[in-house]
């Protein structure tokens, strides 16, 4: 075992020595007619590798085509260096900035706080309350940033529960268990009782027993209190344990489903944008884009978002509230965790100038992109001002994410509002501060996988793919659907759901045109799987962030989390094949990718 992790500790080296070791054979033993597509394949298997084992960064690992396909002579450095800076990227740029206007401003958490004051103490609507917030928040910026928030929130109604079931569950009429003094713990011992015997061990009141915890463990209701010194008691039965993990998946739940609903809620929905425009310009005219707009995209994934975060509720329901979802709240609990929200809304104070400017840019900015190319009626981008084809979703999100290093944060203090002190003028971002914030890493994962597919189509390796994946050409278009979406659901559980999607999207564009159907019905299904990953703390960092609380274990994660993938793959699937076949008219393939002969063109 000594040896093994001696071994393993560096690892980053070792393996990625193998991931260009073992494909070695693409490039030395290829048949001459598929050079390229032998070195292509070569490059993106050495990826592959390296995402799976994250032997080093993943990000990292995206930079890997600039200085590979040029060496190889698989494509010019010029045009894979072009491809990590595209439309796409620059929408996700955008929005990216306006996220950090929300986290800078605060006021993600003037309106989860607001959510959380609207639906009460009840456990049951309180769940709700966590995911709905995080749901929402999770369209518009960061899965993680969004679940990070969440969290104090989450840890501050679970302490106030349990401070209060502390003194009110456990009372002189309930079984000879009787708490006489527990708010506040004395220099000694405190006065608990369990049937007229003292349970505490006397407590030491010098400073370094300041840091320590003490318990009381009761036989009957397996009870376990925490006693900890100069702070409230705090009681964690099994009810309250299960309170806690359903808060916290609860939370897990709504940013990994939230993502799904908006084109720029994760990243796998880019890659899908940008791989769908390549698709479209390759076998359409040049500058052409496809059917994924923000409008349409979100006409599609919003209901399904919808639908699978209330069953997801439900279902978190099931397994952690059970029958406790009709029993009424205890008064006390209720009122003191009503105060508790409340409390940490006063303390935000009246809607500052800033986050009432950021929510009106917001506000701005989501009329436009659902009003730039709606289905079905002309849009703005449509007027004679612009020219055709010239505007896109990142247009209004660039020009919008500038404004906000203009507007000020506070009123300017210059001429007639300087009433003492220098002139003083501050907006509502700077510089330092998004650079700071942004997922850089993110942003090269996207180029990365740009890359990657511009590469396959140049070399040919895509075509070479689509050919052959004839193979499942016999297989029904629903069920060859149903199992792309079961695989990928698994893999993005020890995956990075970007680099699946960057993978997946060449892979499934050209399988789509093989077996005659169109491209989309799969790429589209793919993507949404990509943010079914509900079952281990790896598989996303909105999991990662619930389980680091210490409420979940993994044995609760998976039993919760892998009835929960099926049932979203199946919202999935009934969607894709009902309003997403009539929106995207996914029943039969486009006549750009159809040849003078009535055969696919590859």
């Amino acid at each position: 075992m000594g040896v093994l992790s001696h071994i393993w500790t560096f690892k980053s080296i070792w393996v990625t020595v193998l991931a260009f070791i073992v494909p070695l054979v693409l490039v030395i033993d290829y048949s001459p007619d598929f050079e390229s597509e032998s070195k292509c394949a070569y490059v993106i298997v050495v990826m592959a590798i390296l995402w799976l084992s994250e032997a080093i960064p993943i990000p990292v690992t995206a930079l890997i085509p600039i200085f590979l396909f040029p060496l190889l002579g698989v494509a010019k450095a010029k045009e894979i260096s072009s491809a990590y800076v595209t439309d796409t990227t620059m929408l996700f740029f955008g929005g990216l900035i306006i996220a950090v206007a929300l986290e800078e401003t605060g006021l993600h958490t003037r309106i989860s706080l607001c959510v959380m004051m609207l639906v009460g103490a009840q456990p049951i609507f309180l769940m709700a309350g966590l995911m709905v917030t995080t749901w929402f928040l999770s369209m518009w910026i960061s899965n993680t940033a969004a679940t990070s928030m969440m969290i104090p929130i989450i840890t501050a109604v679970i302490k106030t529960v349990s401070e209060v079931r502390a003194t009110t569950l456990y009372s002189a009429d309930n079984e000879g268990y009787e708490m006489e003094s527990v708010s506040d713990v004395p220099n000694g011992t405190a006065k608990d009782k369990v049937d007229g015997n003292p349970q505490v061990d006397s407590m030491p009141t010098n400073s370094e027993s300041d840091k320590k915890s003490y318990k009381v463990n009761a036989d009957k209701d397996n009870v376990e209190v925490e006693v900890e010194v100069g702070t409230k008691t705090t009681v964690m039965d099994d009810e309250m344990k299960r309170y806690a993990k359903a808060f916290a998946l609860s939370v897990a739940y709504g940013a990994n489903v939230g993502g799904i609903a908006t084109l720029t809620g994760t990243p796998p929905n880019l890659v899908l944008k940008e791989n769908a425009d390549e698709l479209y310009e390759n076998y359409g005219y040049k500058g052409a884009e496809s059917e994924i707009s923000f409008a349409k995209w979100m006409g599609f994934a919003f209901p399904l978002s919808l639908i699978t975060a209330v069953i997801g509720w439900l279902w978190l329901v099931l397994c952690f509230i059970r029958c406790g979802c009709c029993k009424k709240m205890d008064p006390a609990q209720k009122k003191a965790v009503n105060a508790t929200i409340r409390h940490q809304f006063k303390k935000l104070g009246f809607l500052t100038l800033a986050e009432f400017q950021v929510l009106i840019v917001f506000i701005i900015l989501v009329i436009l992109w659902l009003f730039r190319k709606p289905p079905n009626i002309d849009g703005w981008g449509s007027i004679s001002a612009f020219k055709p084809g010239y505007v896109s979703d990142s247009t209004p999100c660039i020009l919008l994410s500038v404004v906000l290093f203009l507007l000020p944060r506070e009123v300017p203090k210059i001429f007639c509002l300087l009433k003492e002190g220098l002139p003083s003028y501050k907006p509502i971002l700077t510089w330092q501060a998004v650079s700071a914030k942004l997922p850089w890493g993110v942003i090269i994962l996207l180029g990365g996988g740009f890359a990657i597919a511009k590469a396959s189509k140049d070399s040919g390796l895509s075509a070479w793919v689509g050919n052959e994946l004839t193979a499942f050409d016999h297989l029904d278009d629903w069920v060859l659907n149903l199992i792309v979406c079961l695989i990928v659901a698994g893999a993005t559980e020890v995956t990075s759901n970007t680099a699946t999607a960057t993978l997946l999207m060449p892979i499934l564009a050209e399988l789509g045109l093989a077996t005659h159907i169109h491209p989309l019905y799969l790429m589209m299904s793919a993507t949404v799987a990509c943010s079914f990953a509900f079952m281990l703390p790896v598989a996303t960092p909105p999991n990662a962030i619930v389980f680091s609380t210490g409420y979940l274990t993994i044995p609760d994660m998976a039993l919760a989390g892998l009835p929960m993938n099926i049932i979203a793959v199946l919202c999935l699937t009934f969607a894709i094949n009902t309003w997403g076949k009539a929106m995207y008219d996914l029943g039969e393939i486009p006549a750009i990718f159809i040849n003078s002969t009535g055969t696919t063109s590859f």
